[in-house]
Formats: C-alpha cells, sequence, structure tokens
C-alpha cells in the first residue's frame, strides 16, 4: 500500500520515467539530480521526498506514515487504545546540589512574572520546592487516584529521581498492573550531551530499575533526546519499545538501525497536564477534563468508523493539585463507562500487543490499510490483558488482525 502512496504522490516521477518500480530509494535519486538540474540556486537533495534524513544510525522523516486509512483492531474489538502515563521526574531535574551549573526552569507553577530563567551556579529554592512537592504530595495524590480505581497506567521514571524516594520505589513495587519504562538517568536536555555520557545514563537507569524496582525497564523515553538517543537504546538493547516520537496516533516500526527493527509507541504533548504551565494553556481542571473527553469521544467514533487510534494522556507529580485531580477523576469515570470500546492499557501491553498481531512479515502480521483483505487471528490472552481494567471486559475469544497481504510495513 506504501508503494502506492509514494507513486500517487509522486505522478511526475511515473510520467517520467515508466519502466522503473517507484520506490523511496528510486525517488531520493531522481529527486536529487531533477531538483538540483532544475533548480541549482535552491535545490536540495531531499526535495519532494516522503521519507529522507535516514542513515548512519540517524533518525529519518517520514511524512506518509500509515496512509489514510489505517487499520488495526485492538483486542475484544476495543476502537481506542487509552494510556495514562505517570511522568516521575521530581529529584532528577537540574539543580546546583545534583553537579549542575544552573538551576532548573522548566515544567512548573512559576507565577508568569516570577523569573524562571536558569540560575548559573546558584540554587533556585522556589524552583525546587515546587518540584519537590511532586514527590512528597502529588505522586501520593495520582497513585491513590488510580489504585483506587483499578486503571493501569504507565509511569515514565527517572533514574536519579528514584533513588531519592524508597518510599515511592515501594509503591511501585506493590503495583503489579502498572508499567514503569525509564525516563533515563536525568531530566535534563541530552541535545548536547556527548554520546558516551548519554550512553552511561541509559544503562545506569536500567541498573536502578533493576535494584529498586526488581525489574529491568522494557519502555524508553528520554524526552529531551539527542540525535543518538534512540539508536543507543537500540543498541543497549532489552527495550520493547520507545515513546520519543509525536508522529502518529498509532504504533510504528523503525528500521533505521540495520537488521534491528525496534517499535516506537508515540507519546503526546497535546493531552497532557504540563500545558497548565504554557502561555495559551489549561487555565484549570475543567479546561483540561473537557479537552480529554471531546479527544476519547472524537477517537471512538473514528473506530467506530473503523479507523481505530491509540490515546496518551501525560501526567506530572508536581502538577498534581486537587482541583485538577478532580477533572481527571472524573474522566477516568468517563472513560470507563465506553466499556470494551476502550482498551485501558500499559505501554508495554500495547507493545505486546502490537509485537503478537503487527510484527513485519515473518514475525507475525503485518500493519496494512483497510483495501488490504482482512483475515481473523485467533486472539491470544495473557494475565495482564485480563487483569488490565474493568474496560476490557470479557468478550470475543477473536481480535480481527490482518492477514499476510503484500501491503509494506512504517
Amino acid at each position: 500500500m506504501v508503494e502506492k502512496l509514494y507513486s500517487a504522490v509522486s505522478g511526475s516521477y511515473s510520467k517520467e520515467y515508466p519502466k522503473e518500480r517507484l520506490t523511496s530509494t528510486s525517488v531520493s535519486l531522481r529527486a536529487m539530480s531533477s531538483a538540483r538540474e532544475t533548480w541549482p540556486l535552491s535545490g536540495h537533495e531531499n526535495d519532494r521526498l516522503c521519507k529522507y534524513g535516514g542513515g548512519a544510525g540517524i533518525p529519518s522523516r517520514d511524512l506518509l506514515g500509515y496512509g489514510p486509512s489505517p487499520a488495526v483492531v485492538w483486542p475484544k474489538g476495543a476502537k481506542v487504545a487509552l494510556s495514562f502515563v505517570m511522568n516521575y521526574e521530581e529529584g532528577g531535574e537540574r539543580c546546583t546540589l545534583h553537579g549542575d551549573s544552573e538551576s532548573e526552569s522548566l515544567l512548573s507553577d512559576c507565577l508568569p512574572h516570577d523569573d524562571v530563567s536558569p540560575l548559573a551556579d546558584q540554587r533556585n529554592t522556589v524552583m525546587e520546592s515546587l518540584y519537590d512537592y511532586g514527590a512528597r504530595a502529588g505522586f501520593w495524590r495520582l497513585h491513590s487516584l488510580f489504585t483506587k480505581r483499578k486503571v493501569p497506567l504507565t509511569v515514565f521514571a527517572v533514574g536519579m529521581a528514584l533513588e531519592r524516594n524508597p518510599a515511592v520505589c515501594l509503591a511501585l513495587r506493590e503495583q503489579p498492573d502498572w508499567e514503569v519504562a525509564s525516563h533515563g538517568y536525568r531530566w535534563i536536555n541530552y541535545h548536547n550531551v556527548e554520546e558516551d555520557v548519554e550512553r552511561e545514563h541509559i544503562r545506569r537507569a536500567i541498573r536502578i530499575h533493576e535494584q529498586l524496582l526488581g525489574k529491568r525497564p522494557v519502555g524508553m523515553y528520554q524526552g529531551k533526546v539527542s540525535q543518538n538517543t534512540r539508536r543507543l537504546v537500540v543498541e543497549e538493547g532489552g527495550f520493547k519499545y520507545d515513546s520519543d516520537s509525536y508522529c502518529d496516533d498509532l504504533p510504528y516500526w523503525n528500521r533505521d538501525y540495520g537488521d534491528k527493527l525496534h517499535l516506537t509507541i508515540p507519546y503526546t504533548l497535546t493531552e497532557n497536564d504540563m500545558r497548565y504551565t504554557t502561555p495559551n494553556g489549561y487555565p484549570n481542571g475543567d479546561a483540561f477534563g473537557r479537552d480529554l473527553k471531546e479527544t476519547l469521544r472524537y477517537m471512538v467514533e473514528e473506530g467506530r468508523a473503523g479507523h481505530q487510534r491509540m490515546m496518551s494522556v501525560g501526567l506530572h507529580c508536581r502538577l498534581s493539585h486537587p482541583g485538577r485531580d478532580a477533572a481527571l477523576a472524573e474522566f477516568l469515570e468517563f472513560a470507563k463507562s465506553y466499556g470494551r470500546e476502550v482498551w485501558i492499557c500499559t505501554r508495554e501491553q500495547i507493545a505486546d500487543y502490537w509485537m503478537e498481531h503487527h510484527s513485519p512479515k515473518g514475525a507475525g502480521s503485518p500493519m496494512k490499510t483497510q483495501h488490504d483483505n482482512v483475515g481473523e487471528l485467533p486472539r491470544r490472552t495473557s494475565s495482564r490483558d485480563e487483569e488490565s481494567t474493568d474496560s476490557a471486559e470479557e468478550g470475543d475469544e477473536k481480535a480481527k488482525s490482518e492477514d499476510d497481504g503484500d501491503g509494506d510495513v512504517i
């Protein structure tokens, strides 16, 4: 199907080279010469390409994706896979007490008139206390909200932050239906961090998870990445997925790293409580809750029309306050009211399902569009699937999936 889409968006190439099979590679070679010859002052080798920029372990850009009508069937006929994510970062942010050269300045409830610029070689005790709130109070509020309602979630946990709070680590160990993914060793911007340092941080975070939680993480979200991050994650191995992408409403396979296929489960900066702290963001919990409800309602309607999606909700412990979490609690009940149409799950569960039902050729059933033949694949449940949430009720014993047609996997 992807070949057809490449042909459709590259009609001019089809006319010029009708005997050649149009692929992203052949389009790339022709585009390089054609653009430069036709437009010598402004032509670029990546002009008119749908997919470009990869190679040598560097991430590529793909503007085509699955095309207009991806056809995925979630477990038990769910229309939406809903993933809640708690970010546990407090104690891993920039601070001179952590050996950093400046204080933290990002993602807090500081008022607009407050000076939140990084303070060079100084502590910002106001910022520190805002972060401390997340570890001392906000985590426990979210913990209570989700455990009382028996709703699973994924925790993006910063390694250094885990080391500073044994009570939080114990609480996480006692939640078998929760997943704790790696959020790196530090909550810092890795854009200019040396590759060897970032590699060590990834490995150090894994060791902390193993020692304090009794299990290595199978998911990874660095957050503020470098162009090396995903390659280092793939090279390290042991991860089922990473979430350092925002480019789709569905998981996708990444082929940028040789023969090592890698699954990416996109995250969100939109349905995310961080917007409480941004200009023109959420002024209160009602606005956040309304946005979440409208997003889920629309996605369920898309799913009923045959276009199932995934919805992520990002949460931060230091932003967890009663009025805001009252709206979040209301949304949880709203989501559960859809019954099995909304599969509330961890990101590890999404990864396991995708690997089983939408792996590349030779390893399962490839992802195709609704225009390809659709068969049925026996549904194989796991204990985590059975216990994940009330919204995944006992139901169909089979989940529709796709057979091994000739559709490409992205």
